[in-house]
């Protein structure tokens, strides 16, 4: 049937890279936490400590803004859990309540594989089960028999 869900329309938001280490991040972060999601708190700490800072080939992080809020975040790395760098990995992706079903998800994570396709083989993700149709929707093929993926997207590139 389609039609309108009263989500704002993805017009709304501007996409851009992302430093995890201003109050409006902040707020999304204590949300997620809110919730029981992890990941932002990971991604903090990860670049607080210099772990991960998403400046190695390829990676990036990214911001989704409507207006002065950030309503949603999503990164690129190259996955830890493959020797190589023939691996990409999609992280911390969290979109705030407010602002689901709108789209924002998918506009993040399709941002992300465009990015991805042009310097990974494959794009790896580790999805709680709730989200195994979202990522599907976007074309991830659902992986069995390994511990850190769930669901992986290859790219017509060599493997």
């Amino acid at each position: 049937m389609g039609g309108s869900t009263g989500a704002i329309p993805e017009v709304g938001y501007v996409l851009k890279r992302l430093r995890p280490t201003m109050p409006a991040f902040d707020t999304l972060k204590e949300e997620s936490r809110l919730e029981g999601y992890w990941m932002l708190v990971r991604l903090a700490d990860g670049w607080a400590s210099g772990r991960n800072k998403f400046l190695k080939r390829g990676e990036a992080l990214y911001g989704a803004w409507y207006g002065r809020e950030l309503a949603g975040v999503c990164g690129l790395n190259i996955d830890p859990y493959f020797e190589g760098r023939g691996h990409g990995r999609v992280r911390h992706l969290f979109v705030s309540a407010r602002h689901r079903r709108a789209g924002l998800g998918r506009m993040l994570v399709e941002t992300v594989v465009d990015r991805a396709r042009h310097h990974f083989a494959m794009l790896n993700t580790r999805a709680p089960q709730e989200a195994f149709g979202f990522y599907e929707r976007l074309g991830f093929q659902r992986v069995a028999g390994e511990e850190f993926v769930t669901h992986r997207m290859v790219f017509g590139k060599g493997g």
